[in-house]
């Protein structure tokens, strides 16, 4: 594997995806380093579908652009789907501590680990924001009363071309006490 910082400039939202299937060994990769993440308390508050049957998958990426948005995301071969999950605290904990409160940041961390674990392969990965959660659960059969907390596309890039980052200068968002 490359260096952990050249994984970090390599890795990009992938706006092209080439006509080719994803493995399902490197989707259960990706999962798996996903789920080694950093979690509060070891909770853990997530589930993850891997969605590949081509049906589902268009009818995702529809889901995504229904405001005129993520044309692109139509060339997708697959997608991940993290479900937000209750953590499982100690015993201990849960008199203290809300369960819920670590969730975003677990899984914000846990989707990290998924795209740096994909462009280690290969597979280009784009965080998605805007989709239709209602329709998403009803496809997956996902209970409404849970939330998604993740949506990403899977792809193979078609350019593997490294976009240059457009990012704020260190000095601007680091500072020492």
């Amino acid at each position: 594997m490359s260096d952990f910082m050249d994984l970090c400039l390599k890795r990009q939202s992938c706006r092209n995806f080439a006509d080719q299937p994803v493995e399902r060994e490197k989707l259960v990769k990706c999962v798996e380093a996903a789920r080694l993440a950093p979690s509060g308390c070891n909770g853990q508050p997530w589930s993850f579908v891997i969605v590949e049957n081509p049906e589902i998958v268009g009818k995702i990426a529809e889901c995504t652009q229904q405001l005129g948005v993520n044309d692109y995301i139509s060339k997708a071969k697959a997608f991940f789907v993290v479900v937000e999950e209750h953590a499982n605290l100690m015993p201990q904990l849960k008199n203290l501590v809300d369960s819920q409160y670590f969730a975003p940041g677990d899984i914000g961390a846990a989707v990290a680990y998924l795209c740096l674990a994909a462009e280690s392969q290969g597979i280009g990965t784009c965080i998605l924001g805007v989709y239709n959660r209602e329709i998403i659960k009803s496809l997956l059969n996902i209970p409404q009363e849970k939330h998604i907390g993740g949506l990403i596309a899977v792809g193979y890039p078609a350019d593997p071309t490294v976009r240059k980052k457009a990012r704020k200068p260190l000095e601007e968002i680091l500072r020492f006490v």
